[in-house]
């Protein structure tokens, strides 16, 4: 069933339900009235009959008219009797007792009493006079009173399906407009397939439920796009540099093997298809890495980071690899909050991030000092890095965070070329963005910002 018609059943049942109790309610209270309301004329009837019978010596002409006329206004199938302190009937005579001599004895006891039995109500007084002292009881069926509880049942049972009917169809139409952007985000959500994971859906302007849920399609929508990325990457990378090596060393064993060949000659050929393997292990140490990194930046462990600690902490790190006075940090600014020094976000996946960065440094300045100067305030975070090397070509900074790519004037500087491709990739997984600003042979500047 559809969240739409399930909404619109749930509504209309519990509005219903509500519905019916009030219209019970009404019911039970209207017959309460109207039986009270009988009762009161067949206790009227009772004092009537004991103004005819017993009180007709005692009262004018007129009055006795009156009260005649009144004993003749009779209820429906109306019972009236009299008995006296044996219990037999007086005035009125019966062939069969009405009533049994219990309940007789029961309205002498309690003096005025009210029931129903048999589908007819009953009232019973004790009335005390000088004749004697009589127990007078009426009864009669309120066929007037139960016809208007009838037809007021009816009118709401008629009222409640009505109602019931209505309220399904508004509910309906309110649940199909409260959920209508729903229904395109699922049109945008079925266009998406592996060959188009770079379309996003349509995240609105509001920040109800749909909007988040939007929200948290396109970031997994994000993640599949760059794990499927890496994976490509990978692949393309792999491919390409075993490539190369294998290829250098099979060509020199084809020369090789072309002819004899001397003592030093084979000698020659052996150190350099060793040089070539050293080179293929050495890619694919880095090849694994690679993939090892991918792997966990499309599946990280986020928890708050404190990042002045990070930052002390690989303090003590490169102050112990590189010595006293190689690794300069500089505290611009810091919130009174603590809690804004705090990330979301892997911290060994960071402190790759940030130590690619600072190797970098130092690979590329020959081991001169490094600056770091942090800066943190209630809006953002920024970690600048600057050392005093050999700087980066102003048409290669786009493309130094390419993977594998490696710049013209590095040449004599060990490197894979995937350093600043997976700082770039982490960096981006915690939503933080990094630049760079460069003077080549003066100083390369590399600030890493996380905005809250």
């Amino acid at each position: 069933m559809k969240i739409r018609n399930r909404l619109s059943l749930y509504f209309t049942a519990i509005s219903a339900t509500v519905l019916l109790i009030v219209e019970v309610a009404i019911c039970i209270t209207f017959n309460s009235l109207v039986k009270s309301d009988f009762y009161d004329h067949l206790m009227v009837r009772a004092y009537i009959a004991a103004q005819r019978y017993l009180e007709a010596d005692e009262i004018s002409a007129d009055s006795l008219i009156h009260v005649k006329v009144r004993y003749l206004q009779a209820l429906p199938n109306e019972v009236i009797r009299f008995y006296n302190d044996k219990n037999q009937a007086a005035f009125i005579n019966e062939k069969k007792q009405f009533w049994a001599p219990s309940l007789i004895n029961e309205v002498r006891k309690r003096k005025q009493i009210e029931f129903a039995e048999r589908g007819r109500q009953n009232a019973g007084i004790y009335y005390y006079d000088n004749q004697g002292n009589f127990v007078i009881l009426v009864s009669a069926i309120d066929v007037e009173g139960n016809k208007r509880t009838t037809d007021l049942i009816e009118s709401m049972a008629i009222l409640l399906i009505s109602v019931t009917a209505g309220l399904f169809l508004i509910s309906r139409w309110f649940a199909q407009k409260a959920l209508q952007p729903m229904d395109k985000v699922i049109d945008q959500m079925r266009k998406v397939s592996a060959g188009n994971l770079s379309l996003r859906v349509d995240e609105g302007k509001g920040k109800d439920e749909i909007s988040a849920l939007a929200h948290n399609f396109n970031k997994l929508l994000e993640h599949l796009e760059n794990a499927f990325e890496l994976q490509q990457t990978f692949v393309i990378n792999a491919s390409h540099e075993l490539r190369t090596p294998i290829t250098t060393i099979i060509g020199e064993i084809e020369i090789a093997l072309n002819k004899l060949r001397s003592h030093d000659e084979y000698e020659q050929v052996l150190q350099s298809v060793l040089t070539d393997a050293e080179r293929l292990n050495g890619t694919i140490t880095v090849l694994l890495e690679l993939a090892n990194v991918d792997m966990n930046y499309t599946q990280p462990a986020l928890k708050p980071v404190a990042m002045d600690e990070l930052i002390w902490e690989l303090n003590d790190y490169w102050l112990a690899k590189k010595g006293k006075g190689m690794f300069n940090i500089n505290i611009l600014n810091l919130p009174e909050d603590h809690e804004k020094l705090q990330l979301t976000a892997n911290k060994s996946l960071l402190a790759i991030a940030l130590n690619n960065i600072i190797g970098n440094a130092y690979k590329f300045s020959r081991n001169k000092p490094v600056q770091c100067d942090f800066y943190a305030d209630e809006k953002e975070m920024m970690i600048t890095i600057t050392d005093t090397g050999i700087g980066i070509l102003p048409d290669e900074i786009a493309k130094i965070f390419k993977s594998f790519y490696r710049g013209k004037n590095v040449d004599g500087y060990n490197g894979s070329g995937i350093g600043l491709y997976v700082t770039y990739k982490i960096i981006s997984l915690f939503n933080g963005a990094i630049s760079v600003n460069s003077i080549p042979d003066k100083h390369t500047v590399v600030t890493v910002q996380f905005k809250r």
